[in-house]
């Protein structure tokens, strides 16, 4: 991409249309005028600014990636997303240039546009920044700084002062494909609408349609539903993450889902109970291992899972398996009959680990793709529901998917497998789990799987700082303060506890909902009318439901924490099991050999919490990508000319200068609560497997890793990549472009994501087709796509046609009316088409 030409046609642009405005009468849109002139001003300042870092970024970033054929990591992905939103608005800019002097014109809405856009703009230019602080301080080649202390609290401190609301309100997911836009728009909207009402009721009936009546306000008013998103993101705890992400686990949205998903023949609910079993070592089949059941914190219990599978085959309507159903309150989905036809058990299985931040979500949410899944590979799929933090913290998850992992294939003929081959898959939390199975598998000595897919996994638990990591200043769906609870929920860190409601009946819970619908009844129907007749007036209306209901007489009093015997007995197992993570730090990774070589059929209680407890905490000369290379003396020159230390010379602690003199992002009216409480537990190599020594990564199976070019875990994908490629283990690094974390969860919403999905799938297919790794699988492998763009072959030599050509691979329209939508105040709804663009050009 031609960065000058970008940055030209932006000065360009905006000195037209502010030398425009700047003529302009004094009268109704006066002020409005003023307000373009100084967006327009104050984005050709910004632009001066970024364009020597753009251009000493693209010099130098190609030094991080994977290999020459997969152009992925933190520091492009920042980049793109400067030049996308540079691109957005020279794209809007010519909006308003072709339709200035019409009568239809809103300079009013125009205006608010550009503030936004040249606000997004000032924050990206304190990201890279960021970036370049991150760049001078780090190793040559490594993406993370690896301390909690120093420029990791750093990026802490500015993150929690920085504003944000602007990248969630007008640009919310500008730099994602436009097709997967509405779907954000529709998430953020829900969000601040949930968020409102959350805890104000009791029943889902009344949180769902409370938070419809009052969402009207929020999809009229963007600015307002950036200020509420910001607030809800930043201060709000993980329960009700956990909340708003498990309303797809409801019967209703469920059911709508399961109408469009592909139709299997078995989808069961299974409850495996607690009983300790025998497995053969996969190096001397005379000989087992003892496999006891999950344990941690909350003691024995059953291991719940979901099997799916396309077809019914033999095995999987057994009465032994058909006891190990559980009710889940709807029709029974297996089809059994004495003529129904059973096929042959198949050769492969896909055993799934969901994500969800490791606080949420359960196999029903991920059904639709897992029944793509089942359908296109013609195998059954049993994904586990492991039990979510903070209820169950590290290391309960883990424990739970390996003895599944372990049950299916002690129990394949129950499950229509013949015990072939087998493939562990998982996105984002789920892809940690499924690097860490593998390598409890190893240790124990047990069969290892035949490959992993991991889709964007989190393979750091850590604070490290990274470039993709600044990235989630401004993404919709993994914000740093969320992705910070949940991290501390898993390890056990998190010191917000949930406040017990008293317990009302069922009528008195009626009323008192039924009065707080009729409340917010007319609540939404009154902004609804004032927003729709006195736009200017919006700013009366930018009071939200949340921060009134604290002096409303509604709000349930607070109720004193009265801790249960249960309560205190699961704090305790808490902390004895962070105690013992704790007094292990010194240990050597020999002892966990070892004591996977000593186990036999006479193991005695053999918990799986010393296992871990037992790993040592990696050091850096453990970790191979942590040494420092020699550099090329000339490369170091043009590193040290991107990279900037801190200005000013001496820091001070109190009040430490992040930023060039002059420059100061725009900050939050109100700070994020950011408790990130550091602990050895989140280095500990079974949470973190980018830290485990080599020894315990070169046991892996093949590694096949799915990663979003724009999300903050990249650097997670690509580093953990790069240390299996250093030490010779088989990987393939697959990244697609323009889509959001967690997109398999999207799969059903746009074109681009069911690709992307079927990448995924394409790589499951890979473990079980293959034999024998191939050479080529320790190599290159080439950045896949999910929307190829076909490339220009004509270009005119004018710099009209070069941005033009840079808008459309962008995704954007070179110019473009509004459309009533738009001007109606709903921006972002709509995206003029090229062939729309190409229309107006003719």
């Amino acid at each position: 991409m031609d960065t000058k030409a970008v940055f030209t046609a932006l000065y360009d642009v905006c000195e037209e249309n502010a030398a425009f405005f700047s003529g302009a009468t004094k009268g109704q849109s006066g002020d409005a005028a003023q307000r373009l002139v100084d967006a327009m001003t104050i984005i050709q300042e910004h632009a001066r600014s970024l364009e020597p870092v753009i251009s000493g970024f693209a010099a130098i970033y190609h030094h991080f990636d994977f290999d020459p054929h997969v152009p992925a990591n933190g520091y492009r992905s920042l980049v793109k997303v400067v030049r996308c939103c540079l691109l957005h608005i020279i794209h809007k800019g010519r909006y308003i240039s072709s339709n200035r002097r019409s009568i239809f014109f809103r300079a009013s809405h125009n205006a608010s546009e550009m503030e936004a856009y040249c606000s997004a703009l000032c924050q990206l230019r304190a990201l890279l920044y960021l970036a370049q602080r991150l760049l001078h301080d780090n190793s040559h080649g490594n993406l993370f700084f690896q301390e909690e202390s120093g420029l990791s609290q750093s990026f802490l401190r500015e993150y929690a002062s920085m504003h944000k609301g602007c990248f969630y309100g007008r640009c919310v997911g500008f730099q994602f494909t436009p097709a997967i836009r509405p779907c954000l728009q529709s998430i953020a909207i829900s969000l601040v609408a949930f968020g409102d009402n959350y805890k104000k009721h009791q029943s889902g009936i009344g949180v769902a349609a409370s938070s419809f009546l009052t969402s009207g306000k929020y999809a009229i008013d963007p600015e307002l539903r950036g200020q509420e998103y910001e607030r809800i993101t930043q201060n709000l705890d993980v329960h009700f993450w956990k909340t708003f992400w498990n309303v797809t686990e409801t019967e209703v949205l469920s059911s709508l889902v399961s109408l469009t998903a592909t139709t299997v023949k078995v989808n069961r609910a299974l409850s495996v109970p607690p009983v300790a079993f025998d497995l053969p070592l996969a190096a001397d089949p005379t000989r087992t291992v003892t496999l006891c059941p999950p344990a941690a914190h909350l003691g024995p219990g059953p291991v719940q899972m979901r099997l799916i599978s396309h077809e019914l085959r033999e095995g999987q309507d057994s009465e032994k398996l058909l006891a190990l159903c559980r009710s889940e309150g709807g029709p029974i989905t297996i089809s059994l009959g004495l003529k129904t036809k059973r096929s042959p058990p198949s050769p492969w299985l896909v055993l799934h680990f969901h994500g969800g931040g490791f606080v949420a979500q359960t196999s029903k949410s991920h059904e639709p793709y897992l029944r793509s899944w089942s359908h296109d590979l013609n195998a059954p799929v049993l994904s586990v529901d492991y039990s979510l933090a903070p209820e169950a913290p590290f290391p309960r998850a883990l424990e739970e998917c390996f003895y599944a992992y372990c049950w299916a294939i002690k129990n394949h003929n129950l499950l229509g497998w013949t015990g072939e081959r087998v493939c562990l898959a998982g996105d984002s939390a789920g892809g940690n789990l499924c690097v860490t199975v593998s390598m409890r598998a190893a240790a124990h000595g047990v069969r290892m799987p035949d490959g992993i897919v991991a889709a964007y996994p989190a393979t750091l638990l850590t604070v490290y700082a990274s470039p993709s990591r600044l990235l989630s200043l401004m993404d919709p769906l993994l914000p740093l303060s969320v992705l910070s609870r949940c991290l501390s929920a898993y390890a056990g860190t998190d010191p917000q506890v949930e406040k017990q409601v008293e317990k009302v009946s069922t009528l008195s819970m009626v009323k008192r909902d039924a009065s707080l619908l009729l409340r917010d009844f007319k609540q939404g129907a009154s902004n609804w009318i004032h927003s729709l007749l006195d736009r200017g007036s919006a700013d009366a209306v930018r009071k939200s439901v949340s921060e009134a209901s604290l002096t409303s007489p509604h709000v349930d009093p607070p109720v004193p924490h009265e801790g249960s015997e249960y309560s205190l007995e699961k704090g305790t197992l808490r902390s004895q099991t962070c105690q013992d993570l704790g007094t292990h730090t010194n240990s050597t990774a020999s002892n966990v050999q070892k004591n996977a070589n000593h186990l036999s059929t006479t193991t005695a209680n053999h918990n799986s919490i010393p296992d871990i407890t037992m790993t040592p905490e990696s050091k850096p000369e453990d970790v191979s990508f942590y040494l420092c290379k020699e550099v090329d003396p000339s490369m170091s020159e043009i590193f040290s000319s991107v990279a900037i230390p801190p200005p000013g010379g001496e820091e001070d602690p109190e009040r430490p200068c992040e930023f060039p003199e002059g420059f100061e992002p725009l900050r939050s009216e109100q700070l994020a609560e950011m408790n990130v409480q550091s602990s050895p537990i989140v280095r500990n190599p079974y949470m973190s497997p980018l830290l485990a020594p080599d020894n315990m990564l070169k046991g892996l199976p093949p590694v096949h890793i799915v990663a979003c070019h724009l999300d903050p875990m990249l650097d997670d994908s690509v580093m953990f990549a790069k240390r299996l490629q250093n030490i010779g283990q088989p990987v393939t690094l697959c990244v697609v472009d323009d889509l959001p974390h967690g997109f398999l969860s999207l799969s059903q919403l746009s074109r681009e994501t069911r690709e992307a999905a079927n990448v995924c799938m394409e790589r499951i297919k890979d473990v079980f087709t293959m034999k024998d790794p191939p050479p080529e699988m320790r190599k290159h492998r080439k950045l896949e796509q999910t929307n190829p763009k076909p490339s220009a072959t004509k270009r005119d030599h004018t710099r009209l046609s070069e941005v033009t050509a840079l808008e459309e691979e962008e995704g954007l329209s070179v110019t473009g009316g509004a459309s009533v939508v738009e001007e109606a105040g709903l921006t972002g709804f709509y995206t003029p088409t090229n062939a729309e663009a190409e229309k107006i050009l003719a």
